[in-house]
């Protein structure tokens, strides 16, 4: 099971996920894809073997992935203070792997009807779906 895990800005959404999934999940290959080098290194530091940056990598890697996890701003042009890129946006909306989003009501985008609850809430509930896609 191919897993890629995006993230930008300081990667720290990225880097609970990595470190949460490689803890938990055995048989499972994680590609860290950064927008930019801090959140790709920040990604590594949590335990990540293999990562990549920027627009390229980022599309390479949804064409590989069979599950793709980051913030709901991975899916829209210009999001996350301009560090996706139309073509990334693209590539994750058209990968056929199964996304799974969270919902971070930030950098302009707000998702009405999402509690507000912990980053840590956010990554349990992505560790629940990680689960139940593994097991199927």
């Amino acid at each position: 099971m191919n897993i890629l895990v995006m993230d930008g800005q300081g990667g720290q959404l990225g880097a609970q996920l990595v470190k949460e999934i490689v803890s938990r999940f055995r048989d499972v290959e994680i590609t860290a894809v950064g927008t930019n080098a801090t959140a790709t290194a920040t990604m590594l530091k949590a335990g990540a073997k293999q990562a990549a940056t920027g627009e390229n990598p980022v599309i390479v890697a949804c064409r590989k992935a069979d599950v793709i996890i980051g913030p709901i701003g991975i899916v829209i042009a210009d999001a996350m203070y301009g560090e996706i890129t139309p073509k990334m946006a693209v590539a994750v909306g058209q990968a056929d792997a199964t996304r799974i989003l969270i919902p971070m009501n930030r950098c302009e985008n707000v998702i009405v009807g999402v509690d507000e609850v912990t980053v840590a809430t956010m990554v349990e509930g992505v560790l629940k779906k990680l689960d139940k896609i593994l097991k199927s």
